[in-house]
This record gives structure tokens, sequence and C-alpha cells, in this order.
């Protein structure tokens, strides 16, 4: 019986691990501080480890399991209709505010998808925006525009 790769989770790991790094290094200039007094760079550099773990873990689940899966075709429209939502994100949430920003990234990403039910994803889109707004702003008390100005 031969074991071959598990070529998704191998791909996975890959990734995950390639985002841990860029996210390890990019607070590299901020100031960790303590577990008692956290400095901007904390939590990215925590976060970034949790994820290298589980990026770890998925290329140990590739390696020693034995691949019954293939990946198939790439389904080019959500690949791209998800980074296109995260560029959407970027550009327009600074501009335009934390709730105008998530709403378009939300109905970007529901794009990519032909299943997706216009009504359902415009309502799913206010009420995550509703989420992030209170989560972030009033939850965490962050300094982000919730609307233009």
């Amino acid at each position: 019986m031969s074991k071959r790769v598990g070529t998704s989770d191998l791909l996975l790991g890959l990734f995950l691990c390639a985002v841990a790094a860029t996210v390890l290094v990019a607070p590299r200039t901020l100031n960790f501080g303590t577990l008692t007094e956290m400095g901007a760079g904390f939590m990215p550099r925590v976060l970034s480890l949790v994820l290298m773990g589980f990026g770890v873990f998925f290329l140990g689940c590739a390696v020693f399991r034995r691949a019954t899966e293939s990946l198939g075709p790439i389904d080019w429209r959500a690949l791209a209709g998800v980074t296109l939502a995260v560029a959407v994100f970027a550009l327009t949430a600074g501009r335009f505010g934390l709730a105008i920003g998530s709403v378009l990234a939300i109905l970007v990403a529901g794009a990519a998808s032909r299943e997706t039910r216009w009504r359902e994803l415009v309502i799913f889109a206010v009420v995550m925006a509703a989420a992030a707004v209170l989560l972030f702003i009033k939850g965490l008390g962050l300094p982000v525009p919730v609307w233009p100005g």
C-alpha cells in the first residue's frame, strides 16, 4: 500500500505557515510588552504563533495520513472573489468607515459563489458589520472610524 502526501492538508499547512511567518515578522518594530502590560506587538505575535501551530499540525496531517482526496480543479471565481474582498476591505474601511467597508467586503466575497442568495447576503452583511462595530469600537475601544467622515 503506497502512502501519498495529502495535497489539501499540505497546501493549507504551507499557506498557514507562510501567513504566520509574515505576521510574525511584520510587527518586529512594535513593543511586545508583558502579560500584564501588553504592547502593540503582543497580540499579532501571539496569534501568529498560534496560526503557525495550526500550519504545522496540517503539515503533519499531510505527511502522516494517507491521502485519499484529490484537489480537483481550482475554483478561480471563488479565489478571485475572496482575494478581491480582502482588498476591498483594506481600501474602503479607512476611507468610508468600518461599517461600509465590512458590508462591501462581504458583498464582494458573496459574489464569488454562484449559489449566493443576494437578499440573505445583504442581511448577513449588515448584521456582521454591526457585530464588527460593536466588537471593535464599543467592546475593544479601537479608534477606527465607523462611518465616512
